[in-house]
């Protein structure tokens, strides 16, 4: 029997721009001067691996809010 484990994870930040939001994952994007962008991207691939799925909500000047489903056999 399969159950889902939802874990949310807010913020009340600046929000992220629809204009880049697609980008979330991918590849060495990033909005940060010292970063890689590897970091979503590798929290993506594993996520999709065990058979989750992730979902960003954001809206500019008010947050955003990831939510990661994953599968749990009983």
């Amino acid at each position: 029997m399969y159950y889902d484990i939802t874990i949310k994870i807010s913020d009340n930040g600046p929000g992220i721009s629809s204009s880049v939001i697609h980008k979330l994952g991918g590849p060495f994007f990033t909005t940060k001067e010292d970063g890689t962008g590897l970091g979503l991207m590798v929290s993506y691939k594993i996520i999709q691996d065990l058979g989750g799925q992730i979902k960003v909500e954001s809206y500019e000047n008010k947050g955003t809010t990831f939510t990661v489903k994953l599968p749990m056999i009983k």
